[in-house]
């Protein structure tokens, strides 16, 4: 019997006009999930966030990346630092969520960490002769500011992320990403693959019918534009029209012309920053699998800078916010429904559309990067350390 992996590797063997569905395999295969886990999210850069999230010294999220506890602070010099959120005495986690501290407290033994993670104090351990307090240190996570994102990665030779994401930069430096304002930022859990909600994010094919109560009626199919993928990321580009105003470049906009006036970019950052850009506002969702038939997803979004400081600016928070909330669920019914039925005997993976080629370009790109990974050597990837 074939693994996954190689059911894979088959599927994206052929050219794209001659493309199907991935194999049922690749999103219920735990050998696989473990695959993708040691080979893709201990080795790629992950999006933890917005960096206008953490703004002043001692803000702080959490996150677990390939099963590491990892917190991102913001420290004393107003540098944002990503490292371990695992105490160095009894292993207990130290923080959880997100928030502010002056200091670091461990909630077991009450260690004590400065923000850079250096350890300030440790109560009761002055008998202990091999302790030493100037040699405890954090251990650090590779962390990096790119375009307003919080990109974080285990693997300390990675390429850094600007490098590798220079095509998005270049597609959207008009758009002034780094610039647009997170208002909003939750999590939540569905019941599919991540890899469902992914693909899904990356065609707008589903639009019409999925979103026929929202945002189905304000895309159409002939103007949806869907190039090849690059490696580090796929995109399609869809037109908005003025039915949706906060989707439109606001009027004091100077910087887009033309088109990209009303020109939505579906950014997909492997392995999982997915990325709505319109001139006026964003939203995004940043996925981790939990299980082959569960995903953690990090969800946020907001304005550009011209919204947020139009007077009606409050308007069109609730605007934004009510219609994502809205598409949210219609997404989640979906996504939900396909895992369900890719798990039935009787599936069977179809044709995919010319509006499916990001979806191509991923099974490419997941197919590459298990390729270099064997089930043998698995295990002993996922005890490295930090």
């Amino acid at each position: 019997m074939n693994t996954a992996a190689e059911e894979l590797a088959a599927n994206v063997s052929v050219p794209f006009e001659n493309a199907h569905a991935m194999p049922r395999s690749v999103y219920q295969s735990e050998t696989f999930l473990n695959q993708e886990l040691d080979a893709i999210f201990k080795n790629d850069w992950f999006c933890a966030g917005r960096a206008s999230a953490l703004k002043d010294a001692g803000d702080y999220l959490t996150l677990e990346l390939a099963g590491q506890p990892i917190m991102v602070i913001r420290d004393k010099e107003g540098s944002l630092r990503a490292q371990s959120n695992v105490c160095l005495h009894r292993m207990s986690t130290l923080l959880e969520g997100r928030g502010n501290k002056s200091s670091i407290v461990c909630p077991y033994h009450a260690w004590t960490y400065e923000l850079n993670g250096q350890l300030r104090a440790a109560p009761a351990m002055d008998q202990n002769l091999a302790f030493c307090k100037k040699e405890k240190q954090l251990p650090s996570v590779r962390c990096e500011e790119w375009l307003g994102w919080i990109m974080v990665t285990l693997n300390p030779a990675a390429e850094p992320v600007a490098n590798v994401l220079s095509g998005v930069e270049d597609l959207v430096s008009d758009y002034g990403m780094e610039h647009y304002q997170e208002t909003f930022f939750e999590t939540h859990t569905w019941n599919t693959n991540w890899k469902v909600l992914a693909e899904n994010f990356m065609e707008s094919y589903h639009l019409p019918v999925c979103h026929k109560g929202t945002i189905g009626g304000l895309s159409r199919l002939d103007e949806m534009v869907c190039p090849p993928g690059l490696p580090a990321f796929n995109y399609h580009t869809i037109l908005k029209d003025d039915s949706l105003k906060i989707a439109m470049a606001h009027d004091s906009n100077s910087r887009l012309e033309g088109e990209r006036r009303r020109t939505t970019y579906l950014l997909a950052i492997y392995p999982s920053l997915l990325i709505t850009l319109t001139p006026g506002y964003f939203w995004y969702l940043s996925l981790h699998p939990d299980g082959v038939d569960k995903v953690k997803i990090m969800f946020g979004g907001g304005m550009s800078p011209d919204y947020v400081n139009d007077p009606d600016a409050q308007g069109h928070f609730k605007e934004l916010k009510t219609l994502l909330d809205e598409v949210n669920v219609e997404d989640k019914g979906c996504t939900e429904k396909v895992y369900k039925g890719l798990c039935s005997d009787f599936a069977v993976p179809g044709p995919l559309s010319h509006l499916e080629r990001p979806n191509y370009d991923f099974a490419q790109y997941l197919s590459s990067r298990i390729s270099t990974i064997s089930p043998e050597n698995s295990s002993s990837i996922r005890e490295r350390a930090i």
